[in-house]
């Protein structure tokens, strides 16, 4: 996911202005209803709502009674459909189901991320609800106005004696219609100029713990849509053939024996490497193992990760190329210090590996429209890609934003490598000629894009009355934003990607300092759930451990001695500790580990409890997670969402390493790269801190407190401090 922080100034404009766009269609009320601070660069004008373009709305009520809600945000999981839904139907009072919600594209003024200053339409950085809060209850309020509006007229009664109930507008009278009946009269009603919204104590969908997810069913019966699950007439499927090494190009290849084969139907270089089409994708596969590829690998990348890592141990060693955060006199503290704790953690590069491979459909028409089906978790920017490759302009460019099983941020490219290579290859076939890009499990695993390696050098040091008095870190890895469409947010050699968690280390310590150095690596890198935090909270929240135990302190009294200006980081601590029975005697073999951390402006603390067999066998049994988020608009989904989260960072942290020899990605599936199994799974229980704050984030801050509480609670065991991961090929005790 991506790395954006939440920008309050952003989603809570001091200067509000409304836009309301309505169309009396063949598809009945369509409302549009968006929130501006004041209109971005560049930003396109929100288009009236027309029956050919109905992307810009955001509440769609047609005549069969159905409500059609258009996300801004996109669907791979995390429950953004259902959180958008919810706020539409706190102030609509629809019944949920009439309810669906697709994926909108192509207006960046109704769509863009407002938590991102509103000028790009993209999911990640955990801001979908953020974005969201305030435009989609505006939304469902003026249809419902409109729709009570439109009653009134047709009953001749006052509006304020008509009720709506669960998608039914009703009259004391006994005079009631659905939405449905009303759609196209309640479309010709005036645009109210500003809709009230519900006050917090009236509230019945907006924070109700017995509303579940409306989408559950399709995908517990299969009948979930995916990309990989296209069909359309004269669908043909590409595999893409892509280089051993990152770097390498395509010199010449052979294909004759591939198109030789029945079912081949065309076999076309890429931007990135051969893609061999077929029938179908078990003919494409077959073809594929038939052609041969000469790889220029001139400027390719040679090196392994030990090599790699070795590099960069040597140059954490030195002083920082940049420093991100400097206060007090770090150095002379530390000269100063009672005393020291330091070392070196190293971090692997870490594969997405989401559920469903990446993949794409493309079809350039007659009519000089290109439509691109996908997992468009940037569409503003996939759509001016497409363009480009196919040879038009974006207007010409129709995206189908479709569900996705999983992306973590893999779907967030900045070259958009799955729709240059499904449109290349539809602009090589010729117009009205579809074709799917399917990626394989191998594909995926060796195809880039993964979290940095990264390597720390750290000292800390205490004072003679057990204080941490200052705290060093050296942070050396590959840049996610350099050479991406986000470069500018790189500010003085200093990508906030690679330093975040360690730049806004909530602790009261005086002398602080955080340099980074950033490496050239040719191994193509990208945000990764949780993005800089998920090394940062590792050794920030380990080493503050070290800290407690070399000054004989309880850990979490340690870490609320130094929280005393951070009363939310405070709040979840001591939450999460309560409910752990923190404290309390543990049976034999059993032992605790804490850890705290904030990122993308949610609070999350956890506690685990572990089994330790000795050497390098243990269990993960228990984790207690507390988490303030702000408002809970759907507290079962953020359970579900802290859930997860601790699944995939165990997971992680545990066993996951991706690496490389002479160049080449050694792991190739899930037998080889091994995310968390089912029957690692501890028991979790979250706890959610009562709040009225406004809603941010929870698909991604469960992930990094994982980590170094298990590690806690492991060096409470051995008293060591695994500072190479993953643990468990790293647990020497």
């Amino acid at each position: 996911m991506l790395p954006f922080r939440l920008n309050r100034s952003a989603v809570q404009p001091t200067r509000r202005q409304f836009l309301l766009g309505t169309a009396a269609t063949a598809a009945g009320l369509a409302v549009g209803y968006r929130l501006i601070a004041a209109a971005p660069a560049g930003a396109q004008s929100a288009p009236e709502a027309t029956e050919a373009n109905p992307f810009q709305t955001y509440v769609e009520i047609t005549p069969e009674n159905q409500i059609v809600i258009r996300s801004s945000q996109f669907e791979m999981g995390q429950g953004a459909y259902f959180g958008i839904a919810t706020l539409v139907m706190e102030e609509l009072e629809g019944d949920w189901n009439q309810v669906d919600v697709v994926g909108g594209s192509g207006n960046s003024a109704a769509y863009g991320n407002l938590a991102w200053g509103g000028a790009m339409q993209g999911t990640g950085g955990s801001t979908s609800m953020a974005s969201s809060w305030e435009r989609y209850r505006k939304a469902g309020a003026a249809a419902r106005t409109m729709l009570v509006a439109a009653a009134a007229e047709r009953w001749d009664v006052p509006a304020e004696e008509i009720t709506v109930a669960s998608g039914v507008v009703s009259h004391a009278s006994g005079k009631q219609a659905n939405f449905g009946e009303l759609s196209e009269a309640a479309a010709a009603m005036p645009i109210p100029d500003d809709v009230p919204l519900k006050p917090r104590d009236k509230w019945t969908q907006i924070g109700s713990d017995s509303l579940k997810r409306y989408d559950s069913p399709g995908k517990t019966k299969g009948t979930q849509t995916y990309t990989i699950d296209l069909k359309m007439d004269g669908l043909v499927t590409a595999v893409m053939i892509h280089p051993p090494k990152f770097g390498a190009e395509v010199e010449s290849f052979d294909a004759s024996k591939a198109k030789a084969l029945e079912g081949i139907v065309d076999v076309v270089q890429t931007p990135r490497g051969v893609a061999v089409i077929g029938r179908d994708m078990w003919t494409a596969l077959k073809g594929r193992d038939l052609v041969e590829v000469t790889w220029n690998e001139a400027n390719a990348e040679k090196r392994g990760t030990a090599e790699i890592t070795a590099e960069y141990n040597r140059t954490a060693d030195g002083a920082g190329a940049a420093t991100a955060r400097n206060d007090g006199d770090t150095a002379a503290a530390l000269a100063n210090a009672d005393k020291v704790i330091e070392g070196h953690y190293e971090f692997p590069y870490l594969v997405h590996a989401s559920i469903e491979p990446l993949n794409a459909v493309a079809r350039l028409n007659e009519d000089g429209i290109v439509d691109v089906w996908g997992g468009h978790q940037m569409p503003d920017l996939y759509q001016a890609v497409a363009a480009q490759v196919g040879g038009t302009t974006p207007d010409k460019v129709r995206l189908h934003v479709m569900k996705t099983g999983g992306s973590f941020g893999r779907r967030a490219v900045s070259d958009a490598d799955l729709i240059v290579e499904s449109v290349a290859i539809a602009r090589a076939l010729g117009p009205g000629k579809p074709v799917k890009v399917q990626w394989t499990r191998e594909n995926d695993m060796r195809g880039g894009r993964y979290r940095p390696a990264y390597v720390h050098a750290v000292k800390a040091g205490l004072d003679t009355d057990g204080n941490v008095v200052a705290l060093y870190d050296h942070i050396v890895g590959q840049s996610i934003m350099s050479g991406s469409p986000m470069a500018a947010m790189i500010k003085d050699g200093i990508d906030p990607t690679s330093v975040e968690g360690a730049t806004n280390l909530p602790y009261a310590i005086p002398n602080l300092k955080v340099e980074l150095t950033t490496t050239d690596v040719k191994i193509p890198v990208l945000w990764w759930r949780s993005v800089g935090s998920t090394h940062t909270a590792y050794v920030m929240e380990t080493l503050i451990d070290e800290l407690a135990a070399a000054a004989n302190r309880d850990p979490v009294e340690f870490r609320l001695s130094m929280l005393s200006k951070h009363p939310r980081h405070a709040g979840v601590l001591r939450l999460a500790a309560e409910k752990a029975g923190w404290g309390e005697p543990l049976p034999e073999g059993r032992f605790r580990g804490v850890a705290l951390h904030e990122s993308f402006s949610t609070y999350v603390a956890e506690v685990v409890e572990i089994t330790y067999n000795g050497g390098s066998d243990f269990t993960v049994d228990r984790v207690v997670c507390a988490v303030d988020c702000g408002t809970a608009i759907n507290p079962d989904q953020i359970r579900a969402q802290m859930e997860g989260g601790i699944g995939f960072g165990l997971g992680a942290i545990l066993q996951e390493e991706l690496t490389l020899t002479g160049g080449v990605v050694d792991q190739e599936n899930y037998d080889t790269y091994t995310p968390l199994r089912i029957d690692q799974m501890p028991r979790v229980e979250v706890h959610i801190v009562p709040s009225d704050e406004p809603p941010t984030g929870v698909g991604e801050p469960g992930v990094p407190p994982i980590g170094p509480a298990v590690a806690n609670a492991l060096r409470a065991a051995t008293g060591e401090t695994v500072r190479k991961l993953p643990i468990t090929k790293n647990l020497s005790a």
